[in-house]
């Protein structure tokens, strides 16, 4: 920031980084070896679609580069009940590397085209024996993580959720602001 910036109290918007999508594996055993979590093997992209031709172009772009793959996972389009885009690969869960791979060409892709203005956040669930389960929750405008964990229809484990963020503060860029921590109910995986 500026002199310029400083003196009129403006500051940048915090860019995304979606390369810390890469963190996610190492994380995965993170959580595995403490808590007993592990990946489902789905992952999600969450954006706002846009109408006409050009986005309805990058999608299908999206669509055929995670397909063209040999081993190629299952990709879908979904929309919730809020009007939101889900792009959800699933493949498997032991490849939680590849599957960040896809996540990180979904968010690229659709930001190279000009659509980043509609990316919402990322998600990679996991899920423990006793069948908690929680998603590591990427927020791309801020360029950094949350776990949300629901528990029913309107309800979440929060006491979970800051065990998780309290066990990767170290290795992944965790919101700090629990505000920011939007509840993305009915997500696919959770």
């Amino acid at each position: 920031m500026g002199l310029w910036e400083a003196m009129r109290a403006r500051t940048q918007p915090k860019r995304n980084n979606l390369d810390a999508l890469f963190l996610v594996p190492s994380a995965a055993i993170t959580l595995q070896t403490s808590l007993g979590f592990e990946p489902t093997g789905t992952g999600s992209v969450c954006y706002r679609a846009a109408a006409g031709a050009a986005f309805a172009q990058a999608q299908a772009d999206v669509l055929a580069l995670i397909r063209d793959d040999a081993e190629a996972p299952d990709v879908e389009v979904t929309q919730d009940d809020f009007g939101f885009s889900w792009l959800v690969v699933s493949g498997d869960k032991e490849d939680v590397s590849g599957l960040c791979t896809d996540l990180h060409a979904v968010n690229t892709t659709l930001e190279l085209n000009g659509f980043d203005a509609g990316l919402l956040c990322s998600l990679v669930p996991f899920a423990n024996a006793a069948g908690q389960r929680f998603g590591l929750t990427y927020l791309y405008k801020q360029g950094t993580f949350y776990p949300f964990a629901p528990t029913g229809e309107q309800t979440r484990d929060t006491l979970l959720e800051l065990s998780v963020r309290d066990l990767l503060t170290k290795e992944l860029p965790m919101e700090p602001d629990l505000q920011r921590w939007l509840a993305v109910w009915k997500a696919p995986g959770l």
